[in-house]
């Protein structure tokens, strides 16, 4: 077997070991019985007599075979490249390195991110995620600073077969938007998208200044795990004050016309949300209250986290408004996250949704 071979034939055997770690991390045993009690629920005869049970058990199988269905894809893929590694060797032929190097590559990526989806552990990481985006103190700059951060995760969801569904948002003054609520679905997004929660800061020449001037801008990200069962977070409902008042910005025929839009105020925790973009009052009352669930849920986690790093000792700060990351587009070109110390010298890939890169480094060292 020649040396390239051979470099090729260890390369496979680490990526072989790391795909069998990962398949012991996620207790796969326990995966392949949870999706048969699954699929026999589905196969009883009063299945769909609880229309959202069943679509929530359907979208669960849908999770667990995709998981077993990926770790068994990739032993298949390294027995495959085995194969070819053995073929080149008995036939010393070097017309298969090219294939071998690309699909040992393709399947060293796709390994680690296995290997990263072992890391969600949390108790809400599996939930679908409300994320709000809130433009910082600078007027139109930071507004336009904020509507570009929607687009970012926008398109960061749509690169990963996520829903997007827009919740409430409040346009800017002259351009951009002074804030935002979103709805993200999809498998683990929660898990993923809290590695963003914090505030953005962003260097640039403003388009807005005659002068061309440097401008720094900042904006706050939020994330917020959605419960679908109200009995995980029951809320109290002496504890809530509830206003509703006109719609602003575009809408249906019926926003604007009536008092449609809610706010709901948890008066012992002073969280406050609200929802505007749904056809009705009740629509967004309803709307709100799982808003407020996931702030409620997500500030539980949060306090849970600051007390392991008290224990810890840990002595950087925990706590969802420090600056975790600058998006430097003038002198340089950079995105550098300061809690990890991950960078991208692309800032118009990482604008366009290329988040993976942070969101990893986030988990590894979590």
């Amino acid at each position: 077997m020649t040396l390239e071979l051979e470099r090729y034939q260890q390369q496979l055997a680490d990526i072989r070991a790391r795909i069998e770690e990962a398949g012991r991390a996620l207790d796969l045993d326990r995966l392949r019985e949870e999706l048969r009690e699954c699929e026999e629920e589905m196969a009883a005869p009063d299945a769909w007599n609880d229309v959202d049970r069943a679509q929530k058990v359907n979208a669960r199988i849908k999770t667990l075979s995709g998981k077993i269905g990926a770790y068994e894809q990739f032993l298949r893929q390294a027995d495959d490249i085995q194969a070819m590694i053995e073929l080149s060797d008995a036939e010393s032929d070097d017309a298969f390195l090219t294939d071998i190097a690309a699909e040992t590559q393709a399947l060293a990526e796709k390994t680690e991110e296995l290997h990263i989806s072992t890391l969600l552990r949390g108790e809400y990481d599996a939930c679908n995620c409300i994320l709000s985006i809130h433009a910082g103190a600078g007027g139109t700059e930071a507004q336009d600073w904020a509507e570009m951060l929607y687009r970012m995760y926008s398109m960061y969801a749509d690169k990963h077969a996520c829903t997007t569904r827009l919740l409430d948002d409040q346009p800017g003054d002259e351009a951009g938007i002074k804030s935002v609520t979103l709805e993200i679905s999809g498998e683990n997004v929660y898990g993923y998208l809290k590695a963003e929660k914090g505030v953005h800061r962003l260097v640039r020449i403003s388009p807005f200044d005659s002068s061309a001037r440097r401008h720094t801008s900042f904006a706050s990200v939020d994330a917020a795990p959605i419960l679908e069962n109200e009995g995980e977070f029951p809320i109290n409902t002496e504890d809530l004050r509830i206003d509703t008042y006109r719609a602003g910005g575009a809408g249906g025929q019926h926003v604007n016309r009536t008092d449609s839009a809610v706010r709901i105020t948890h008066i012992p925790t002073g969280i406050v949300v609200q929802c505007q973009n749904e056809r009705s009052q009740l629509q967004n009352r309803e709307t709100a209250m799982r808003m407020l669930r996931a702030k409620l849920a997500e500030q539980k986690e949060r306090e849970s986290a600051e007390k392991m790093a008290s224990i810890k000792g840990e002595m950087k700060k925990i706590e969802w408004g420090s600056q975790i990351r600058s998006y430097v587009f003038h002198p340089y070109s950079m995105v550098k996250d300061h809690r990890t110390g991950f960078e991208v010298g692309s800032t118009d890939a990482v604008m366009n949704g290329g988040l993976d890169g942070f969101i990893h480094a986030f988990l590894k060292q979590s």
